[in-house]
């Protein structure tokens, strides 16, 4: 079985609060020294492909749109234990929203063209919307299930386990499909190997283009494309008022009754 993950590359979104900036011009994240990771869905999509691989037999592949390097991310997701990696990277990729990332994923897919299953994280660590997975699967013309943490394969079906709120449920649904993978305490990511990490950075790693995957840069141009009309760091304002009283009893009322004139009581 021929596993195809779409992954993200982010900015850590642990990176603390006063390292954070935005260029004005450009209206986005400054990446800078920024460390870069994997979108963390997109990771444990990683991991739970490898683990149906290492079951059920077969391979796996990671597919990423973005500049030369994200294939940081590429060789994060080989290290742990993908097959094969594809870099999507062209100045006509750049500002696409999720419907134009859909569309250009579907030309790549279509392109490796044997996979089985495709899984995609149930949404980015930056942006938060969870809209790829599901509008690249309409695309391919596939059925889809949304946050999906286990995969079961056999006979030409697969299994999806899926967390709810009283405990699990199990989906079956017919190969090709697509499933956005959601995390719980079966599919942590794993750490890479030193002799994994070894093993990545000798494995090629192809860059396609717009042309090689068909598609018209021009026609790109219009497609889906996100126009920022503004972006900003929001401000903190914050105030401290000393609540006075003769004593501790005193102090508290006064505490509540400043707190319903405030509105809070």
């Amino acid at each position: 079985m021929h596993i195809v993950v779409c992954l993200k590359q982010i900015i850590d979104p642990e990176v603390p609060f006063h390292l954070f900036r935005i260029d004005p011009v450009a209206k986005a994240q400054v990446r800078g020294s920024h460390p870069l990771v994997i979108s963390s869905y997109d990771e444990v999509a990683v991991e739970v492909a490898i683990q149906a691989k290492e079951r059920f037999g077969g391979r796996v592949t990671v597919v990423t749109i973005g500049t030369r390097e994200a294939l940081q991310a590429l060789h994060q997701a080989l290290a742990m234990g993908a097959d094969a990696a594809v870099l999507l990277c062209d100045p006509a990729f750049e500002g696409m929203d999720s419907f134009g990332k859909a569309r250009i994923l579907a030309a790549a897919l279509r392109k490796i063209g044997d996979f089985a299953l495709v899984l995609c994280g149930r949404q980015a660590g930056d942006v938060e919307m969870g809209l790829v997975g599901p509008f690249l699967a309409e695309e391919l013309g596939i059925p889809c299930v949304t946050l999906v943490s286990n995969v079961v394969a056999g006979n030409g079906k697969v299994r999806l386990k899926r967390p709810t709120e009283t405990g699990y449920e199990v989906l079956e649904t017919s190969l090709p499909c697509l499933a956005t993978i959601t995390n719980d305490e079966t599919n942590v990511p794993r750490y890479a190997s030193v002799r994994g990490i070894r093993a990545a950075m000798r494995v090629p790693i192809p860059t396609w283009s717009a042309a090689d995957l068909g598609l018209d840069p021009a026609l790109l141009k219009d497609l889906g494309r996100i126009e920022i009309d503004e972006i900003w760091i929001p401000q903190r304002e914050i105030r401290c008022e000393l609540i006075s009283g003769e004593s501790a009893e005193e102090k508290a009322r006064n505490l509540a009754l400043r707190l319903k004139e405030l509105g809070l009581l």
